[in-house]
């Protein structure tokens, strides 16, 4: 099988590195196609691409939650062409949005925190009441490893943020907080209807993010099946096959699905699992390429 990876990072870059190494001990070739050097292009009334060729018979995209409308239509354009794309357009283009993602998982009466979703410095006080007031988390509709999250304490240094940043176009999503004491913290990596691994994430003192990418502290953690199947239901309702579900386990003992990521990096979960996360993916594509019906 020729695995395609979607991706801007290079060979080096641990989640390539891994599968590259997990498909080469299964005989399978990887090609990283760039997004941007790869085009969708329409010549001489022909759907083709354009720039380096995307001769694949596996696609998975992995750019994450900056992807653009032109890398969502190259995805598009593989599946025109009959290539299993794991996750398709339709699933990333929802998984990218901090807020779209919230509201169909709402949809599925899956338990997620109040949300809002604001574009403009004069909705902090209201969007703010209707998530149960200050403090709030303000974040990007998309971004990565924690990135521009910011723990609001008050309208004014809520509007601040707002004020800076640059496009409001996007929005920018206010959240209920959820308070570090108390809370328990997961990364739930979900393969098509099971859980791979999983991890408790623990921020730093005086952070109430916890992510691996800002903290490096991560411990290897077993789910009740009632979390697991949970994690397993968020994934599905967004029409994805692989995923990272980010979870909170309030001080009542409440789970609350906060994000889910359709390209996770998984450094974090195989240094605290000791588990081949990339192997478990390469073996999920072999299962999903049988059974998709370009074959």
């Amino acid at each position: 099988m020729n695995i395609g990876i979607v991706t801007v990072n290079g060979r080096d870059y641990h989640p390539n590195r891994r599968l590259l190494e997990a498909s080469a001990a299964r005989g399978h070739r990887v090609s990283l196609v760039h997004p941007y050097r790869s085009w969708p292009a329409v010549v001489d009334g022909r759907i083709r691409f354009a720039g380096r060729p995307v001769d694949v018979d596996l696609l998975l995209p992995r750019q994450g939650a900056e992807i653009g409308e032109s890398s969502l239509s190259l995805l598009e354009q593989a599946v025109q062409a009959g290539v299993a794309v794991v996750n398709g357009p339709a699933a990333v283009r929802l998984a990218a949005s901090k807020y779209r993602t919230c509201r169909t998982l709402a949809e599925a009466q899956i338990p997620v925190p109040d949300t809002v979703l604001v574009n403009s410095p004069d909705a902090a006080t209201g969007a703010a009441a209707a998530v149960g007031g200050f403090p709030a988390v303000v974040k990007p509709v998309s971004g990565r490893q924690g990135e521009g999250v910011f723990l609001a304490g008050d309208a004014g240094s809520c509007r601040r943020y707002l004020e800076a940043v640059r496009d409001l176009k996007p929005g920018v999503v206010l959240q209920r907080f959820i308070a570090p004491a108390g809370r328990k913290d997961l990364r739930i990596f979900v393969l098509g209807e099971e859980t791979a691994a999983a991890a408790v994430m623990r921020p730093q003192n005086g952070d109430f993010r916890a992510n691996f990418h800002l903290t490096g502290r991560a411990e290897a953690a077993m789910v009740e099946e009632k979390i697991g199947q949970l994690a397993v239901s968020a994934v599905r309702a967004l029409g994805l096959q692989i995923a990272g579900v980010d979870m909170v386990i309030d001080d009542r003992g409440r789970p609350w699905v906060m994000e889910v990521n359709y390209s996770p990096g998984f450094e974090g979960l195989e240094a605290a699992t000791g588990l081949d996360i990339a192997g478990a993916m390469v073996d999920y594509l072999e299962r999903f390429r049988d059974g998709h019906p370009g074959r």
